[in-house]
């Protein structure tokens, strides 16, 4: 396992989840929501937290369906993640499957006691906490940095 904090991301049409871990890669903990309506401050926004984090990649989760296919929401994502590839670097991107995540994150929310609607704030948190807890484990167990890397097109 490298040592080193990692960010997740989270994108969705209104809000973006963040997540962060420790060094060691232990503990994924909620970051912020950054609004995502406004795709150029977000870009800004998440440009400063990779500043004040200064961790060793990003971690974007990447919407597949259930049978693993890609449809619009990926290609927004893989848009999104082509700035803010550009604007992080030098620090690598990483795609990685998030299926499931907000349902995941939901009923995590949901069994602690957050009622849905006061939820919406903090559930793209935890589904970024979760995206980052999965890359965490896969990187674990195999040894190998998670998903897919993003390289920059020109």
């Amino acid at each position: 396992m490298r040592r080193g904090r990692r960010i997740a991301v989270d994108v969705g049409d209104a809000r973006i989840g963040v997540a962060s871990c420790d060094p060691d890669g232990i503990l994924a903990t909620p970051v912020e929501t950054v609004p995502g309506r406004d795709v150029p401050a977000a870009h800004r926004r998440l440009a400063g937290i990779v500043e004040e984090y200064e961790p060793i990649e990003v971690i974007v989760g990447l919407p597949r369906s259930l049978g693993g296919g890609e449809g619009p929401a990926a290609a927004k994502v893989r848009e999104f993640v082509q700035v803010l590839a550009r604007s992080v670097a030098p620090v690598p991107v990483r795609l990685v499957d998030e299926r499931m995540t907000t349902v995941t994150a939901s009923q995590g929310l949901r069994a602690s006691g957050v009622k849905s609607r006061k939820g919406r704030s903090v559930i793209d948190q935890a589904a970024a906490v979760v995206i980052l807890q999965n890359a965490l484990e896969s990187e674990r167990a195999s040894g190998n940095p998670p998903g897919e890397g993003v390289e920059v097109v020109a």
